[in-house]
């Protein structure tokens, strides 16, 4: 951790990003590599958004969670890339202090926006699953409109939470040992800290993390419930519903865990290339994971997505 002159959230100064350091000509090659992911993301995704919408008899509620959830990796992928590319071809590794605040609020209300999608996505799956019969009146379109607003607002509000920490802060330091900027480590370069504001992200994390789990692990504590009790047919189907969310779930989980401990443990020992790649994991892997798991790995996505490379019309009207 770098020191200098006292930063105020009142003057026109920066943080510098020092774990880019001096990668000389090679710089080339991981610029091109990562705008090759960047444009990956953003076209996997976006692909699969137009199908959704384009598609008529995808219009139902889970695929609506899953189209949110595309259109927030989309977002959560631009709050990291452009900075990143633009820091990589920099020799100064700058970034304003509004550029970096902006930074941290499109990062941590992405990742707050992704697990109560999780968490919405299995309440539909619960309902799906347990009320079949009422899924249509249950599952209506004013009844998902809601719960995306909700998602949206409850995420919002998350930020604003951590966001209402620092605010008043005052920094005497102005290195993050990162390629992004990141909460925990501001907190450390302010000239005083209280010590709510210490863990203050670990009030975020309990808010954004234990909460929609809570949510998510009463949803298929039911589900299991009433699995125990069905035929092995309509078993295995709830299982294949559920997997993707299961398995998206957990390495939401891998992602947060590397990059809290990233953020507090002393790493020496981990290669900086390694330490670098796992504190960007989440934005790294979960974008592009995601349009596999729900676009590629759902039958009915599935057949849509064949249609629409085959370059048939998917447009079917109801």
């Amino acid at each position: 951790q770098g020191t200098g002159p006292t930063i105020n959230k009142t003057k026109n100064v920066y943080f510098v990003l020092a774990a880019y350091g001096d990668i000389g000509e090679l710089k080339y090659l991981y610029f091109g590599i990562m705008l090759f992911w960047f444009m990956s993301i953003w076209m996997v995704n976006s692909v699969l958004i137009l199908i959704i919408y384009k598609d008529k008899r995808l219009h139902e509620p889970m695929y609506i969670f899953v189209c949110h959830l595309f259109v927030n990796e989309i977002s959560g992928s631009t709050s990291l890339y452009p900075l990143m590319l633009s820091q990589m071809l920099s020799d100064t590794h700058k970034v304003t202090v509004p550029w970096c605040f902006l930074q941290m609020c499109y990062i941590y209300t992405s990742a707050s926006l992704e697990f109560c999608s999780l968490a919405a996505m299995a309440y539909d799956r619960y309902v799906a699953i347990c009320y079949p019969l009422q899924y249509s009146l249950i599952m209506n379109t004013e009844r998902v409109c809601k719960i995306i607003l909700g998602v949206w607002g409850y995420s919002v509000m998350n930020f604003l939470v951590l966001f209402s920490f620092f605010i008043h802060l005052d920094f005497c330091g102005n290195v993050i040992n990162k390629v992004f900027c990141d909460y925990h480590l501001i907190i450390q370069l302010a000239c005083s800290v209280s010590a709510i504001d210490k863990i203050s992200d670990l009030i975020f994390a309990f808010l954004t993390i234990v909460v929609p789990f809570g949510l998510i692990s009463f949803s298929y504590v039911k589900i299991l419930g009433v699995c125990l009790k069905a035929s092995k047919e309509n078993t295995q189907k709830a299982v294949s519903t559920c997997t993707p969310q299961i398995v998206s779930l957990s390495n939401m989980f891998l992602g947060t865990l590397f990059h809290f401990s990233e953020s507090r443990i002393d790493a020496a020992a981990v290669p900086d290339k390694l330490r670098i790649i796992l504190s960007i994991y989440l934005l790294l892997i979960q974008p592009m994971i995601t349009p596999f798991l729900y676009g590629f790995n759902l039958p009915k996505m599935r057949q849509s997505c064949k249609r629409f490379l085959l370059g048939h019309k998917i447009n079917i009207f109801m």
